[in-house]
């Protein structure tokens, strides 16, 4: 049946686009607050490599754009300070932390999640209460414990306390218990071993999981200002965020060099979020669904 020429068109609805597409109010205010949130969030990054592209007479005004821009104070903190060497202790440290927390924190979830023996739940509470410990309350055993061994102004003594992390161990047990034993008693028919089971069948499963805490433990080493603080008075062991302080003076205050530093310092961090944020996503919502 045929529509009247005369018959009145139907009201067009105010949230439907001209593609067709609906859309919502509380989306568009949604992604107008986000956008806010996102430009006062890049605020203070804009405003830190400006302030380390100023002279020092021009640190305290507040214009973003520096009147006379110079490099001057990025070749400063490598010529004349150990800068370059604190970014390597930084960078091996980091490192090592993240390759130690990789190995054994997924050792401990796989056995935690894939083998039966009593107790297992008593241990895995037990680890689970030390992330309700805060830092400051271990730096004291941290400090006598390094003091007793000799491990003051080293590497080693930088490094010890994060080696094996209990948010690692919890991580890894959710997504190991994930995997289908299927998957595991299939491969000791074949006559693997547990710990190539493990290596072969169990690790490239949990890849996501992998990549968030490789993610998570590297940056969380890479910006660690208070322990390698207390662990070393050695210049040449500074980690960055340590050697950076030192620019602070009780009079005085070297801001255009700080923030020279801290934009070079921040670089590989905003690499390493730029190409790894989708596994850092993923490895936070599965983590928080598992269990």
């Amino acid at each position: 049946m045929s529509t009247p020429l005369n018959a009145p068109s139907a009201p067009r609805d105010p949230f439907v686009a001209a593609s067709g597409v609906r859309t919502r109010p509380g989306l568009v205010v949604a992604w107008t607050l986000l956008m806010m949130g996102g430009i006062a969030m890049m605020v203070p990054l804009v405003y830190m490599v400006a302030t380390s592209l100023k002279f020092p007479h021009e640190v305290y005004d507040l214009n973003i754009i520096p009147k006379e821009p110079t490099f001057e104070n990025y070749i400063y903190i490598f010529k004349n300070t150990r800068f370059g060497l604190w970014f390597v202790n930084s960078l091996v440290t980091s490192t090592f932390v993240t390759i130690s927390v990789l190995f054994f924190d997924s050792l401990i979830g796989y056995t935690l999640a894939k083998f039966k023996f009593r107790g297992r739940e008593i241990v895995f509470i037990a680890i689970l209460t030390t992330l309700m410990i805060p830092t400051e309350m271990l730096v004291v055993p941290w400090y006598i414990m390094a003091k007793n061994f000799g491990w003051l102004n080293s590497y080693w003594g930088i490094m010890f306390p994060g080696l094996m992390t209990g948010f690692g161990v919890f991580l890894m047990r959710q997504f190991f218990s994930g995997i289908p034993d299927d998957y595991i008693h299939a491969a000791r028919v074949d006559g693997l071993g547990e710990f190539r089971i493990w290596w072969v069948v169990a690790m490239p499963l949990v890849a996501p999981a992998l990549s968030a805490l490789t993610i998570f433990t590297f940056l969380g080493n890479w910006t660690a200002f208070l322990w390698p603080l207390i662990a070393t008075n050695d210049r040449g062991l500074y980690t960055m965020p340590v050697g950076l302080a030192s620019f602070s003076g009780e009079y005085l205050t070297d801001w255009e060099l700080i923030m020279a530093g801290a934009t070079i310092a921040t670089l590989p961090t905003l690499v390493v979020f730029l190409v790894f944020q989708r596994y850092i996503i993923r490895g936070v919502v599965l983590a928080g669904i598992k269990g």
